[in-house]
């Protein structure tokens, strides 16, 4: 009878020390779970802090800005020199700016069809190519304009 008296308090004791590990395995378990869960919403908050800082926020043009159409230019390109381009462009300007508009836009055009003059096929081939093309023209409209001018638009492209 001692034996089995013993025997069950043994039992009692690992059960007991059993069922103290188990409690505190599930409060570890919570406890980091819970402090993981903050880390993570904490990293995506920061990335949606990141991401909405990034957003190009759409152009709004007031009542003072006017769109000044600036032709169009055909020439070939430098190589191939039997291939053709044509582009219709406009750029935003604010309104009374230039006193005369179009010799401004007469001289934005021929710089234009001078920097075309000197591309190849190669260059503004895809989607970067264009990319290219309307960054470098617009850097040239902003050096003619003397900085005046607001937004480049490539209207039409055709090269053939």
């Amino acid at each position: 009878m001692a034996s089995d008296k013993a025997a069950r308090s043994a039992r009692l004791r690992w059960l007991l020390l059993l069922a103290m590990l188990t409690v505190l395995a599930v409060g570890v378990g919570g406890a980091s779970g819970l402090y993981m869960i903050a880390k993570v919403e904490k990293a995506v908050d920061e990335r949606k802090k990141a991401e909405e800082e990034q957003v190009q926020r759409v152009a709004t043009y007031d009542a003072g800005s006017t769109l000044t159409h600036l032709g169009t230019v055909v020439t070939n390109l430098a190589s191939p020199s039997d291939v053709w381009i044509r582009l219709e462009s406009s750029v935003v300007v604010k309104t009374g700016t230039f006193t005369n508009p179009e010799a401004m836009a007469a001289e934005i055009r021929q710089d234009i069809l001078g920097y075309l003059r000197t591309l190849s096929i190669a260059q503004i081939e895809g989607p970067s190519g264009l990319s290219h093309l309307r960054e470098d023209l617009t850097e040239r409209v902003q050096v003619r304009s003397k900085g005046q001018a607001r937004d480049f638009f490539i209207e039409t492209l055709v090269v053939q």
